[in-house]
């Protein structure tokens, strides 16, 4: 069996858990995408949708699901999307296999 082309750990799963019941909605899914620009020429994003679009790809963990559209798909293969707490604050971050170079913020990244 193959592994998954994205990966939702289970801290992001659970962030995304607490989210979606502080909202009361059972059908909150966290969306990331890539946008072009940011310091490194691409920036990753984050958002939540209720629904899927037709071109959306689904990865779950659990009874969470994380949504990557079609045209942010091949920038993210092989990715791992994670939530850290820390002193910097907190954030969804994506440990990307295909960044050849990141920003400081790691929110950036280049192909």
């Amino acid at each position: 069996m193959n592994a998954p082309a994205l990966v939702m750990t289970d801290r992001a799963a659970n962030k995304v858990r607490q989210l979606r019941d502080g909202e009361g909605s059972d059908d909150l899914m966290l969306r990331v995408y890539v946008t072009g620009g940011g310091c490194s020429g691409f920036s990753y994003g984050f958002s939540f949708a209720e629904a899927a679009n037709d071109d959306d790809a689904r990865f779950d963990n659990g009874d969470v699901a994380m949504l990557v559209d079609s045209l942010s798909y091949p920038y993210l293969i092989g990715s791992e999307v994670d939530y850290l707490e820390g002193l910097e604050g907190s954030r969804f971050i994506i440990n990307n296999p295909n960044a050849t170079t990141t920003c400081g913020c790691g929110s950036s990244f280049s192909i």
